[in-house]
């Protein structure tokens, strides 16, 4: 299955067309894309229109290998798109009430009562805007309750839609559009905050750091990859691709589940931050916290259905000696790694062969992967091995230093990044305590479930961009891959 005639893709951002548009370098994991003269003619600039097979043929290879994602506003909308919301709520009315009024009365929605306390409030807003209301006996959570829905569901899409979101007009149609691909199963919105009057600190840092917002530019959600998951918060999906849905065992995580188990299924999920859907954050302190800590707690049972994408990170051997060299602090910690990015770069080199300036290329890709080595360790040592990172530092001057330096540098780098609207030290308070409460969850999950699975980083065996031959525009099937 390839797009359709009128489909139309966009390079990504950090995609690079080199030696003068005969090759593109980019992608997750990085790779070069060498394009026959046939395929340099059907892009246009940074964009790819398919008008034909060949076309099609270069947008998929394109979207699957994450360097291009696909223009939403320039795609056709599906020939039937018509959608049921399904909105799971455990009391919430005044919420649901502001949610339902988003949505409008021209849309089927089915609102489903996962036990609440006072029924008889939801059952109240629900009828006040002829939503189908189904009761719940028992709390199942929202996987659960998201399931009964889905089972009532007779149009082609599905919209779920939490009780303390708001839509905007322009969700759900743009979103429609990607599934233009009939390979994508779903699509979901950038997750924003919801102004509500309060002005704490930590309603500020959530604006600009929410755990459910993915950023502000678009891309293929799939594990190892800058965006590897996707809330359920705000998610449009094909009925006919969600089999039986969520799992409904998981009360946390679900989502995370689901997102892997539909790109394990060879199927796609777009993040299309173009659109939004803004969501009431937690403000209060023990909320926020406990938020975190419960989102961690998420971690074990993915651990135990998606061993191989839950690595709290992801190296190659040379970025594990790179980094390991540096965290000894010794004389030689230094050369030791300068070597290291040294013989990489001229690995990289010879992958690079037959490019203009391979070895620029190469350096420049060395030194992403040398950030990227050093980003990830700093990740450890402040979220997710925190307690080891603590014990370390009462017995280790040299692990004092580290952990110090990891986290000042990660708070440095990330306020210039969010620009928060917070002075660095609140920024800087705010950022420790959620990686702390996420972490703690992390580890209980852990230790709940005796397995260190969660906790193990992922070594990988590739060091450079895998050259793959741009035949697949005329035809045929990548010929080269390492």
């Amino acid at each position: 299955m390839t797009p359709p005639v009128g489909f139309v893709i966009e390079l990504d951002r950090h995609t690079r067309v080199i030696d003068g548009g005969r090759a593109l370098l980019g992608g997750f994991p990085t790779r070069l894309l060498r394009l026959t003269p046939r395929a340099r003619r059907l892009l246009v600039g940074r964009t790819l229109p398919v008008r034909d097979a060949a076309g099609a043929l270069l947008a998929d290879r394109l979207l699957e290998c994450g360097l291009a994602h696909p223009v939403a506003a320039s795609l056709p909308t599906p020939p039937d798109s018509r959608y049921t919301v399904v909105v799971p709520v455990r009391d919430r009315p005044r919420q649901l009430d502001r949610l339902l009024r988003s949505i409008g009365a021209d849309r089927p929605v089915i609102v489903v009562d996962d036990a609440s306390r006072d029924p008889a409030a939801v059952a109240a807003v629900t009828a006040e805007h002829g939503a189908r209301l189904i009761t719940l006996a028992a709390n199942v959570g929202p996987a659960g309750a998201r399931n009964a829905g889905l089972r009532l569901v007779t149009t082609p899409y599905v919209v779920f839609a939490d009780s303390d979101t708001v839509l905007d007009p322009e969700t759900v149609p743009t979103l429609l559009r990607h599934f233009a691909d009939p390979r994508v199963a779903m699509a979901v919105p950038r997750i924003t905050g919801l102004p509500t009057g309060a002005t704490t600190w930590i309603e500020r840092y959530e604006n600009a750091r929410s755990s459910l917002d993915l950023g502000a530019h678009p891309a293929a959600v799939r594990p190892g990859t800058p965006v590897s998951w996707a809330s359920s918060a705000c998610v449009v999906a094909r009925v006919d691709a969600l089999g039986q849905g969520f799992d409904e065992s998981m009360r946390v995580g679900e989502d995370v589940d689901l997102c892997w188990r539909l790109v394990d299924a060879g199927l796609r999920v777009r993040y299309e931050p173009a659109v939004r859907a803004a969501h009431e954050h937690r403000v209060r302190p023990g909320d926020w916290l406990l938020r975190k800590a419960v989102y961690g707690t998420g971690a074990h049972p993915l651990a135990l259905r998606h061993p191989e994408f839950i690595a709290p990170a992801v190296f190659a051997p040379w970025s594990i000696t790179f980094a390991a060299a540096l965290l000894v602090q010794r004389r030689w910690s230094v050369p030791v790694a300068g070597a290291v990015l040294g013989v990489v770069t001229v690995r990289i080199t010879r992958k690079l062969d037959g490019t203009t300036h391979p070895y620029r290329l190469a350096a420049r890709l060395t030194a992403n992967g040398a950030v990227a080595a050093l980003s990830q360790t700093s990740a450890l040592l402040t979220r997710h091995w925190w307690p080891l990172t603590a014990v370390g530092c009462t017995a280790s001057r040299r692990v004092r230093r580290a952990a110090a330096v990891a986290a000042l540098a990660d708070i440095a780098l990330e306020y210039r990044r969010d620009r928060a609207p917070l002075d660095p030290l609140t920024y800087g308070v705010a950022r420790r305590l959620d990686d702390l409460a996420y972490g703690a969850g992390v580890w209980l999950s852990a230790l709940k479930g005796r397995s260190t699975a969660a906790l193990r980083p992922r070594v990988v065996r590739s060091s450079g961009p895998v050259p793959v031959s741009g035949k697949a525009a005329a035809g045929a099937r990548p010929t080269t891959r390492h």
